[in-house]
């Protein structure tokens, strides 16, 4: 004998086993992010902030944007290397569906630093020195809306992040178009995101 469910049933059981799969995917770490190009994107950037006078030997607001923003593109072409790569050609439809998942929580802070990087840049660079602590705010944000997803340590990394932006912010009259502003507090982030990392997620699964 069949047993006939209303609509309504079909709908709760739907919603029920969504929010199971919702809690379950929360409950897992996301392990696209991988500690050797992060760790390698932090060099660069510390890399970067000790070179910024050979590159940079008369500093003006609008150099410098450009130079940060330069490195800073290209440290994310470093750190998200593997992620896009995985993506296109060996992660599961599970595996993407949780990529998309993860970096959705973190791309709305990141878009908001870039649409406001690129209004001072146009409008005005004379403000320069205002962005490296509202960058490394936004990049704390971003850390702390992904962190269900990540490592409870990430939690520590978030907070580096907002404790040194308003740190930024409050002293930014004071050598304020140094590349250690922007190199060393993203590059000293991106190393220590590396070993939370491989300390959390890549040393524990050889363990296994």
């Amino acid at each position: 004998m069949s047993i006939e469910r209303s609509p309504f049933e079909v709908s709760d059981a739907v919603s029920q086993i969504s929010a199971i799969h919702e809690h379950l995917v929360k409950g897992e770490i996301y392990r696209g992010y991988r500690p050797l190009p992060i760790a390698v994107s932090g060099i660069v950037g510390l890399a970067a902030a000790a070179v910024q006078g050979k590159f940079l030997p008369e500093v003006t607001s609008s150099r410098y944007l450009v130079y940060w923003v330069a490195v800073g593109a290209i440290c994310a072409v470093i750190s998200a290397s593997e992620i896009v790569y995985n993506y296109l050609f060996a992660d599961t439809a599970y595996d993407k569906r949780c990529t998309r998942r993860v970096l959705g929580q973190f791309l709305p802070c990141l878009v908001a630093g870039c649409l406001m990087t690129a209004v001072v840049m146009s409008a005005r660079p004379e403000f320069a020195s205002v962005l490296p602590g509202t960058w490394a705010l936004f990049f704390g944000l971003g850390i702390f809306a992904s962190r269900p997803y990540l490592p409870h340590a990430t939690g520590w990394l978030a907070l580096y992040y907002f404790v040194l932006g308003t740190w930024l912010l409050f002293t930014m009259g004071q050598a304020p178009l140094s590349g250690w502003r922007v190199g060393g507090v993203f590059g000293g982030g991106q190393l220590l995101a590396g070993l939370v990392l491989y300390w959390n997620v890549e040393r524990r699964q050889r363990e296994i």
